[in-house]
């Protein structure tokens, strides 16, 4: 909610666009920490499929045809929908006057679309055979998998944000509860990762579902298959947990739908009202929000190729495998999966003893180094692929175990700038922006734009750049290294202490 106070105090001669529209959340009892346990687990169901996405499609693109210097511009989807659908589904489920509840209503048709999108992805190739694809040019197979996957994306932004806004509704009344509610969500996404990278690590998963099998689907096609069957399943579980936990009351039994109605007609729609709000609150930033700002959307510049080519790389350069070229690549891929399973157990670790590194040097401090930690981690991983180049093994063995190991350390040690990156920042900018008089919802939205405007530069050139230089993943990765140094040192350098120090509580 706003605070006029705090406002009038910082801007008297200004006027900030209006929040008349903002609705109140209903009054609601004491949630118990079994039955918070219950509703964030909803979280581990999506995560399980996000980390499938992360670690397996990249390659299936290539494997479908798509080239490597296009393979980006298929996750465009992603921080598009990102920019658009999260805050704009957050800010209607605001004004959800359902029986059902607020949040619910979207959650449960988030997840539905999910499954959809995940049976169109894992019948893609199934569906070009029958409009006459063939192995060697499968136009139908690629166009029906980037159906799917826009609506996965779509679907996965359409349910994010209301599971967030959930928990805080339930424990809007007592911030301990808020914190204790913000580490299970974490908690349940380190565990949706792990398990969803484990499952993408698996090379047998064909033979246990022989069905999914087909002339047009081989191995590593039934592979995949497979894993969205287990995903499915995952999300009907967690998602029938989370919203039979929560017990939600309706806005209208409140008088909310009245309230929700008055604001609509002072801003016109929700829609527009949240746009203006979103947008008009930047002149009022003060130089420390731009700053942080600043640094997060250059550390989303250094993650996001990892994002996209972390299992790629190591199929590619690592093991030298080709996406439709034996098994060698596929071997890559499941290896890649390995090591973003590591990556996920340190991040939960890492989640855990958040606030007590933020407490002893200060939440800027740290996320400054976690970025260096990265570039490091970067420059690294540009060092073990021209040692790889310079060894004779590629085409003809596997690659050597201290390669292979190496790898899978620097996909481990990145779990812990990771775990910063998917906190700190909304600690930083929401401690600054409640000091403003500027809303929490519109702190988040604000925070959403300076991570998805990177994405979008990310998908949309880096395929094209690593093509400029060879084809490889290396020149990605040399961009990542330089934007994560920077932001770590302007972090270290010019983000406040005292912000710092005022974010721990909200870690």
């Amino acid at each position: 909610m706003p605070n006029p106070e705090g406002h009038r105090n910082q801007h008297r001669s200004r006027t900030r666009p209006s929040t008349s529209a903002t609705v109140r959340p209903p009054v609601r009892s004491r949630i118990s920490l079994r039955q918070l346990l219950r509703v964030a687990s909803v979280a581990s169901g999506i995560q399980f499929g996000w980390a499938l996405q992360l670690s397996l499609l990249t390659p299936y693109v290539q494997q479908l045809g798509i080239p490597h210097e296009w393979a980006s511009i298929i996750w465009l989807c992603g921080p598009v929908s990102g920019l658009f659908v999260q805050p704009l589904v957050g800010h209607m489920s605001d004004r959800c006057t359902s029986r059902f509840g607020r949040r619910k209503p979207f959650i449960l048709v988030g997840a539905v679309t999910i499954i959809i999108a995940v049976l169109i992805i894992g019948y893609a190739a199934d569906i070009g055979w029958l409009f006459g694809d063939t192995e060697a040019y499968r136009p139908a197979a690629i166009t029906v998998f980037v159906i799917g996957f826009w609506i996965l994306d779509v679907a996965n932004n359409v349910t994010q944000g209301p599971c967030r806004a959930l928990l805080g509704d339930l424990t809007s009344k007592d911030p301990r509860r808020t914190r204790v509610a913000n580490a299970y969500y974490s908690l349940f996404m380190a565990v949706g990762n792990i398990l969803g990278y484990a499952t993408g690590s698996y090379s047998g998963w064909h033979k246990i579902f022989a069905f999914t099998l087909s002339p047009a689907c081989t191995i590593s096609c039934a592979n995949l298959k497979s894993a969205f069957f287990l995903d499915i399943v995952f999300i009907v579980i967690t998602t029938y947990i989370s919203i039979m936990a929560a017990h939600e009351v309706p806005l209208n039994s409140s008088g909310g739908a009245a309230h929700a109605e008055a604001g609509a007609g002072e801003s016109g729609s929700a829609e527009e009202a949240f746009m203006w709000e979103l947008f008009g609150t930047f002149k009022y930033f003060s130089t420390p929000v731009w700053i942080i700002l600043s640094v997060t959307a250059l550390t989303w510049i250094g993650w996001f190729p990892f994002i996209l080519f972390d299992t790629d790389w190591m199929g590619r350069e690592i093991y030298g495998g080709d996406p439709n070229q034996g098994l060698t690549y596929d071997t890559g891929v499941r290896m890649g999966a390995l090591g973003l399973l590591l990556n996920s157990v340190v991040l939960g670790l890492t989640s855990l003893l958040m606030e007590r590194l933020c407490r002893k040097r200060g939440a800027g401090f740290v996320w400054g180094i976690s970025n260096i930690l990265m570039a490091f981690c970067f420059i690294a991983m540009l060092i073990v692929t021209y040692v790889a180049n310079g060894m004779d093994y590629v085409g003809k063995d596997l690659p050597p175990t201290g390669i292979v190991v190496a790898a899978l350390i620097i996909f481990t040690i990145l779990g812990f700038p990771l775990a910063i990156t998917y906190s700190v920042p909304y600690a930083l900018v929401s401690t600054h922006i409640e000091s403003l008089g500027l809303g929490q919802g519109l702190s988040m939205g604000v925070l959403n734009l300076a991570i998805v405007i990177p994405q979008i530069v990310v998908s949309l050139g880096s395929g094209p750049w690593d093509q400029l230089f060879g084809g490889g993943n290396s020149p990605a990765f040399a961009v990542a290294a330089v934007a994560a140094l920077v932001s770590g040192l302007i972090a270290v350098l010019a983000i406040p202490r005292s912000g710092a120090q005022k974010a721990r509580s909200h870690v």
